[in-house]
């Protein structure tokens, strides 16, 4: 017999069961079975079905007699919680990221495997691919591979046809795929977790208008054009300096790919040709290249007519970003909770799959989940 089965048999003993199958309250060790329904907000009977394996609850019932099981001492709490294990489906969750160079990826990797694994209405398993090559053919083609191993999928990728293509191969596979950080704009796309991009580009243009002693030209790095959350917070950083500061001169954006190498090398170009740049915003990847350029450029004396602080703002808390502030050459990051932002995206991903199975047919809503922003300074890291 099941080493399980047997635990059950035992603890189903003490319960004393009369002729009309209702259980009696007979004390289990320090706690009864009543006392367990009572603390859950359950019946009896419910209690009963779990323990002994009579018929399915619901993950969050069966999580919360688990809980009062435990609390109280209940001495078949162990037999309560593989039950709950055991009722909860196997999910095969997977995470398409960027770079794995980067510091934010690889936390949100990080995250996200935590939040997986902690799930509390499955037995996960996190897949976490990286990409180096941000090509829409090549994101589009690992969508494909990654999409074939999982349940469900998220991804981070530019709004392009050929990722929407992948997105439509997947969704006729019953693989649901949701858009990370940037948002896809394919009627297809199961949902969204990431910041309001809009107030990510006003706040950036609010600290470069605030902090900057004098009106001046101010850059901007993206990493390509065709992130929604990239284009959408470039312009709404030109909307707040038109508004508020129009003494300011955005220049046109610069393009990185998100490498580090192409960052550095745009702003020495940048501090040559504009030596009373004012500020810069890193809207994209990038900013470990923006920061080794600074000291360089001083050292080479291509600074040496500024007047007054170079004022920069970027994304994401990271190891690099963190130094930046701590060194002065950041004066603002506006990062994302990571935590929050891994939970969220599993739950919508538990609840889609969850929902595509419903006897009662799919009634999952497309996800969308905006994300509060963290902001740090050099004050307050």
């Amino acid at each position: 017999m099941d080493p399980l089965d047997t635990a059950s048999v035992d603890a189903a003993a003490e319960l004393a069961e009369p002729a009309d199958g209702a259980p009696t309250r007979r004390r289990l060790g320090r706690a009864t079975l009543e006392d367990i329904a009572q603390a859950a907000g359950v019946s009896l009977s419910t209690v009963d079905r779990l323990l002994n394996a009579r018929a399915p609850v619901r993950g969050d019932t069966a999580e919360r007699v688990r809980a009062a099981a435990e609390r109280l001492g209940f001495r078949a709490s162990g037999v309560i919680a593989q039950r709950v294990n055991q009722q909860r489906p196997r999910r095969r969750l997977g995470f398409l990221l960027q770079r794995p160079a980067s510091g934010f990826y690889r936390a949100l990797g990080r995250a996200l495997t935590d939040a997986v694994e902690q799930a509390p209405d499955i037995r996960g398993q996190a897949h976490i691919a990286y990409l180096d090559d941000l090509s829409a053919e090549a994101v589009a083609e690992r969508m494909l591979a990654l999409g074939a191993e999982v349940d469900a999928l998220a991804v981070v990728a530019a709004d392009h046809p050929r990722v929407h293509a992948a997105m439509a191969s997947l969704q006729a596979r019953g693989v649901p795929v949701f858009a990370l950080v940037s948002e896809l704009s394919s009627p297809l796309c199961a949902g969204f977790v990431g910041p309001d991009s809009r107030k990510v580009g006003r706040s950036a243009a609010w600290f470069i208008a605030g902090l900057a002693r004098t009106p001046g030209p101010v850059a901007i790095f993206v990493g390509t054009h065709r992130f929604q959350c990239q284009e959408l917070s470039e312009m709404s950083f030109r909307s707040y300096m038109r508004e508020h500061a129009p003494g300011f001169e955005v220049l046109e954006p610069v393009m990185t790919l998100d490498s580090p190498t192409m960052a550095e090398e745009a702003m020495r170009s940048l501090l040559l040709r504009h030596p009373d740049l004012r500020g810069f915003y890193v809207d994209g990847g990038g900013i470990e290249g923006v920061l080794r350029a600074l000291p360089a450029a001083r050292a080479e004396g291509l600074l040496a007519e500024q007047t007054e602080p170079l004022i920069g703002v970027a994304h994401d808390l990271t190891p690099d970003t963190l130094a930046g502030l701590q060194t002065g050459a950041l004066h603002a990051v506006l990062s994302m909770p990571r935590p929050q932002l891994a939970q969220g995206l599993v739950r919508g991903m538990v609840d889609a799959l969850a929902s595509a199975e419903s006897a009662t047919g799919p009634s999952h809503r497309p996800l969308r989940l905006i994300l509060p922003l963290e902001t740090w300074t050099p004050e307050s890291v």
